[in-house]
Formats: structure tokens, C-alpha cells, sequence
């Protein structure tokens, strides 16, 4: 099977979004073109991004659940931007104290299993207020991290 990183440049975006088992988020491109996100791998810790022309031929791809992407993730974001740079979170949960929602992303990496790339985003302001890294909630209480 091929994975969403190896369809070869001008595959058309029909046949695109009907492998994979289904795309996790669609995103409008400045020039007119569209980006696909597709979630992969146990736990999803992996997200393609597929960016395809205005006339839906691919022009690239890549698995963005990386520390260079992460690096992009910045205070001041949008929730559409982070949508469009790294794609939906494995999960999310609330710190009502805080007002705030965390984005949590898993990813394949040298960290290990217990790390997620979390991005809190502000109930008041709508915007990204911090992000990093940070110890999966699954592993300190031993639970499954498939939440």
C-alpha cells in the first residue's frame, strides 16, 4: 500500500481523496489550489499534507508532524493556520481555569512514545497563547494511549 507521501506529482486530486481511507481536513491555498490532510500511522502520528494546483494536479507532500513544523507553531496563530500547518490534533481537552483549549498531537519521533506536541489556544482571544511539547497525559496514568 502506498502511503499519502508517495503518490507521484500530477496525481489527480479525485483519485487522492479517495485513497487513505477518507481525507481529515481540506484547506483552501493562496494561489488557488487546495491542500488535502490525511492522518496515518498508530496512533495518527503522522499528517500528509498534499497540495495540489488550481487545475488539481499534486505538486508536493509531506508528513508535517515534525520539530520543523512544530517550530512554525507559534503565539499569535489563528485555529485555521495551525489546521493548515500540521492539521487536526489527536485530541483536544479544556483547562476551564485557564480558558483555553490544548490541541494535542502525537508523532513518530526520537522523543518516544509519551511525547505530544501541544498547542493552547485561548477561549478569550480565539488565538494560539503557547506551544510545545510535552509528556502524554496516556503515559503518566498508564492508560492507553489511543484516547
Amino acid at each position: 500500500t502506498i502511503a499519502p507521501g508517495g503518490l507521484p506529482p500530477g496525481t489527480p486530486i479525485a483519485q487522492a481523496r479517495q485513497s487513505f481511507g477518507g481525507v481529515a481536513g481540506e484547506y483552501r491555498l493562496p494561489d488557488g489550489g487546495t491542500r488535502l490532510e490525511f492522518r496515518q500511522g498508530t496512533y495518527g502520528k503522522q499528517t500528509f499534507m498534499l497540495d495540489f494546483d488550481a487545475n488539481g494536479a499534486l505538486v508536493s507532500s509531506k508528513q508535517v508532524l515534525t520539530p520543523e513544523t512544530f517550530a512554525t507553531i507559534t503565539p499569535g496563530l489563528t485555529p485555521e493556520q495551525v489546521l493548515m500547518r500540521i492539521g487536526h490534533p489527536a485530541y483536544v481537552f479544556p483547562v476551564g481555569y485557564q480558558k483555553l483549549q490544548v490541541w494535542n498531537y502525537r508523532f513518530a519521533g526520537m522523543e518516544g512514545d509519551c511525547v505530544v506536541f501541544q498547542v493552547s489556544i485561548s477561549n478569550v482571544t480565539g488565538i494560539v497563547s503557547d506551544a510545545g511539547p510535552n509528556t502524554d497525559p496516556a503515559c503518566s496514568r498508564g492508560g492507553d494511549k489511543s484516547s
